[in-house]
C-alpha cells in the first residue's frame, strides 16, 4: 500500500495548504510548541520527542529540522497520513501506527527511555474527557519529571457564552491571512479519493473508522483540560500562545514526578 515520493509529496502540501484554513496562524503555533520543546531540551545531546495523531508528518518534519539530533516518535491511526508521512517526511520520524487513548496504546510507540516532550496539534480534540483523562496519564507515565506536553490545538473558553466570540476572532484571523482561500478538508479527502495510487490506503481508512463510529470533536473547554492535566499527575498547566480559540496548551511534569493533585480534583 505504499506510494511514490512524487504521489507523497504532492498530498502533503495540499494537506499543509487545506490545514491552514482551520489552524490559525499554524506555522507561528509550530513555531512557539518548537519555542517550548527547547526550552524543554535544554542541555540534552539526544531528546526524545513524541509527536501524538502526526498525520503525515508536518509538525514532526519541522521538529526534525529544528532539533536535528532529536529522536521523535510520531503515532497516527490513520493509514494514509502515515503512510504520506512516512514517504515525504521518512527521515523525520519513526512512525507509529496506534490508535490514541486505546487499551494499550502506548506499547506500541517501543520507547527505551523517558519522552522529554509530548507534542500535538489539532489532534487531540476528538476524545471524550475518559479517554482524555487516561490518555493525559499514560502521557505522565512516560515524560521524565520536568518533561512537558505540550498540545496546540482549538480550546473553548470556559465561559460557554464566549465560545462565538473567540471562534469568530480566530475565523477572522484566517481569512486576513488568505487561510480560507484554498480548498477545505472535505475537498481534499474528495481530491484523494479520485488518485488510484491511493485506493488501498482509503479502503483500510474507512474500514477502520466504521469500527470507531461515533469520534468527534468534543469541544474540552480549556479549564477542564487543565484540571484534568491536574488529575493526571501534571505539576503546572498553563498557555502559552493564543489566538481566538486556538491555542498553545503546555502541562509540566513535576521535578520529582508523580501526582500534583488529589486524584478527585
Amino acid at each position: 500500500m505504499g506510494v511514490s515520493m512524487a504521489t507523497a509529496r504532492a498530498w502533503v502540501e495540499r494537506w499543509d495548504r487545506q490545514q491552514e484554513r482551520y489552524a490559525v496562524d499554524r506555522e507561528e503555533r509550530f513555531t512557539v510548541i518548537g519555542d517550548v520543546v527547547e526550552h524543554a531540551v535544554v542541555g540534552r545531546a539526544d531528546p526524545l520527542l513524541l509527536d501524538l495523531g502526526c498525520g503525515p508528518g508536518s509538525l514532526a518534519a519541522r521538529l526534525a529540522d529544528r532539533f536535528p539530533h532529536a529522536e521523535i516518535v510520531a503515532a497516527d491511526m490513520d493509514p494514509l497520513l502515515l503512510e504520506l508521512g512516512r514517504t515525504h517526511h521518512a527521515d523525520a520520524a519513526r512512525y507509529v501506527d496506534t490508535v490514541i487513548g486505546a487499551d494499550g496504546w502506548t506499547g506500541a510507540l517501543r520507547l527505551g527511555r523517558p519522552v522529554d516532550a509530548a507534542v500535538s496539534t489539532t489532534a487531540l480534540h476528538y476524545l471524550p474527557e475518559p479517554a482524555l483523562l487516561r490518555t493525559y496519564r499514560a502521557l505522565a507515565s512516560l515524560l521524565r519529571p520536568g518533561g512537558v506536553l505540550v498540545n496546540g490545538d482549538h480550546f473553548p473558553p470556559d465561559a460557554a457564552a464566549c465560545s462565538e466570540l473567540t471562534a469568530h476572532v480566530g475565523r477572522r484571523r484566517s481569512e486576513r491571512a488568505g487561510g480560507h482561500a484554498g480548498e477545505d478538508w472535505r475537498s481534499w479527502w474528495d481530491a484523494a479519493a479520485r488518485d488510484p495510487e491511493l485506493t488501498d490506503l482509503l479502503e483500510e481508512r474507512r474500514r477502520r473508522h466504521a469500527l470507531r463510529a461515533g469520534s468527534g470533536d468534543e469541544q474540552v473547554a480549556v479549564g477542564r483540560h487543565t484540571a484534568l492535566l491536574r488529575r493526571a499527575g501534571f505539576a503546572h498547566v498553563a498557555p502559552v500562545w493564543q489566538f481566538g480559540d486556538s491555542a498553545v496548551l503546555v502541562a509540566v511534569m513535576g521535578d520529582t514526578g508523580g501526582p500534583s493533585a488529589p486524584a478527585g480534583a
